[in-house]
């Protein structure tokens, strides 16, 4: 069983619709009794860094990702949900994320003006580690991605993929039991779901 984390502030319907589309058995929660009784996690994500984490804090549901962690159970984070794992965001100065690993979370630069920001839509991907979630995905897939934001990890160790729009962006991390991509898996078509399928085959969830 997947658990996709409800903290208030996440789209989870299409993160629930794509994993019962691959046969996994879900449930939606944000209590860590809940949470320590699946085999993997999600933790989905869209808005603000501070707003996030003020929804987190204020459902519990930040106690339930650390002890989930802990237990050394699989975690996935998507999108917002990558940079919530970090320490801090310059999108929301003063707000503390769940400091799991290191890394800056900085605005993209759009380059005097040449850039859209938001990045909105598909981009390929620079597969650093053919293991974890990218297990069978070719290098140069295309996924789907919504952001204003981007991590640039301290440790490039972590880093399993890579992504370029105005400069180099950390696309996914993976590191012991946390796994995180800042794109939309759900929404990547065939090679989301691949990735959706390897994260369940992780946690024996499938």
């Amino acid at each position: 069983m997947i658990a996709v984390i409800d903290y208030g502030a996440g789209n989870l319907q299409s993160v629930v619709k794509a994993l019962k589309f691959i046969g996994c058995e879900t449930v939606i929660t944000n209590k860590k009794d809940e949470l320590l009784k699946a085999d993997g996690a999600i933790l989905p994500g869209v808005g603000s860094f501070a707003d996030a984490m003020d929804c987190m804090n204020n459902s519990g549901a930040t106690e339930a990702v650390l002890a989930f962690v802990e237990s050394g159970k699989p975690l996935l984070g998507i999108c917002l949900g990558l940079q919530l794992l970090f320490d801090e965001s310059e999108e929301s100065p003063g707000a503390k994320g769940l400091g799991l690993l290191k890394g800056k979370i900085t605005k993209i630069p759009n380059n005097n003006g040449t850039l859209k920001i938001p990045h909105m839509g598909w981009n390929s991907l620079d597969i650093k580690k053919h293991d974890g979630i990218f297990k069978g995905i070719e290098d140069d897939a295309y996924v789907y991605f919504v952001h204003s934001y981007f991590l640039k990890a301290d440790d490039e160790s972590i880093v399993s993929a890579r992504t370029h729009y105005g400069t180099d962006i950390d696309a996914a991390v993976s590191c012991g039991n946390i796994y995180a991509a800042q794109f939309h898996p759900e929404k990547s078509g065939d090679v989301g779901l691949q990735m959706l399928r390897n994260f369940a085959a992780i946690a024996g969830g499938n």
